[in-house]
């Protein structure tokens, strides 16, 4: 087995191609189905199925494998990094994950700023949503994720503390009060945007004891907040993520004070690449948590 042979794989699995894999790694096809064919015989397995049909799927040793192979590579990739630290030099590419919100808020600024003071390190960037960021980080597709809810088999660096509002149409019953507690939602037919949202709000009116009216649930923001200024009912929505309230509508405080932290996500800050920890580094100097 060779490094060649890993990194074939893996970017076959990436691109689902032995065409696109051959073209990003400047290697010619028949170079890519050798060096496949290599690694399958050297394993004595097979680690993709090819079908003209459905195109490439990877078998369920193969999904295993993946991860692992990504693993080697990116160790090998902290090395080379190492040794170029120690020769004065920055080489290295930081693969990110991030949900919208996060993504629209957060990167732009840490982006540049890293691109300014680290010119020859890449920055390659994913978005999606918070459960698609958590897989890309379990399976080590990318190396650093913006992400909410702690995870065990994740090590966290927390960055942003983002309060949670009630939103509601402006003459709406509760409209005029300053603030609103869960309970006073009891009831109330509430719409759940989804992507991080679902699990602490329904947290919420457990521990209140109030009752969760579902009403709808909807994976955009705007959709939810068009929701509401048609009456079809309430929301409870990070403060982060309202960077324009439509006409109609108010956004009222919860009591007590309701947030969610952002965090920055790693399998491992010990394995992690000197690339990955200077973009960390970068992000917390940028947005020091309050």
């Amino acid at each position: 087995m060779t490094i060649t042979q890993f990194q074939v794989f893996v970017k076959i699995a990436e691109t689902g191609s032995f065409t696109k894999a051959g073209l990003e790694l400047n290697m010619t096809q028949p170079a890519v189905s050798h060096a496949i064919s290599s690694l399958e015989a050297d394993l004595g397995i097979h680690l993709m199925i090819r079908d003209r049909k459905n195109g490439i799927t990877l078998t369920h040793i193969g999904k295993r494998v993946l991860i692992q192979m990504r693993e080697i590579l990116q160790r090998v990739e902290n090395i080379e990094q190492e040794i170029a630290a120690e020769k004065g030099l920055e080489v290295g590419t930081v693969r990110i994950g991030a949900f919208p919100t996060a993504a629209a808020h957060f990167l732009p600024k840490i982006m540049s700023t890293f691109k300014q003071k680290y010119p020859n390190l890449q920055l390659v960037l994913h978005e999606g949503t918070i459960a698609e960021v958590k897989e890309w980080l379990s399976t080590r597709f990318i190396d650093v994720g913006l992400v909410i809810f702690p995870d065990a088999d994740m090590e966290i660096v927390p960055l942003f503390r983002d309060k949670m509002v009630a939103v509601l149409p402006e003459n709406h019953a509760l409209g005029s009060r300053s603030s609103l507690t869960i309970s006073d939602l009891s009831g109330e037919p509430m719409i759940l945007c989804r992507g991080g949202y679902e699990a602490p709000i329904i947290d919420l009116f457990q521990k209140s004891g109030a009752d969760l009216r579902l009403a709808f649930a909807a994976s955009n923001v705007a959709t939810v907040l068009n929701m509401i200024r048609e009456g079809l009912g309430l929301a409870i929505l990070s403060r982060l993520s309202l960077s324009s309230l439509p006409p109609g509508l108010v956004t009222l405080d919860l009591e007590p004070r309701v947030c969610r932290d952002i965090s920055v996500a790693v399998p491992s800050l010990k394995e992690a690449s000197l690339a990955v920890h200077l973009f960390i580094q970068t992000a917390r100097e940028l947005f020091p948590r309050e």
